[in-house]
């Protein structure tokens, strides 16, 4: 096992979606995707489309109606493969 040092990265999450709502959500994604997001910082894509570095708790916010649609419309066992 070796360390690497990776050079610091800026990003500008964006969202599709401009009246900002989005940020007073929590969103739902690939669960190891939120992990990995979480640690390195990089941007991510909710089910409803939100791109954005996690940093919040999930679960002082209440969840997004859109990716909670799109979650219970998956077929049981299936994971998002974006």
């Amino acid at each position: 096992m070796s360390t690497q040092i990776l050079p610091e990265q800026k990003t500008t999450p964006q969202t599709s979606h401009g009246d900002g709502d989005h940020e007073r959500f929590a969103h739902y994604a690939d669960r190891n995707k939120i992990t990995e997001a979480m640690v390195t910082g990089t941007p991510i894509r909710a089910l409803c489309g939100k791109v954005w570095v996690p940093s919040r708790d999930p679960k002082k916010f209440p969840v997004c109606p859109e990716c909670k649609e799109i979650y219970e419309g998956l077929p049981d066992g299936e994971p998002n493969n974006e």
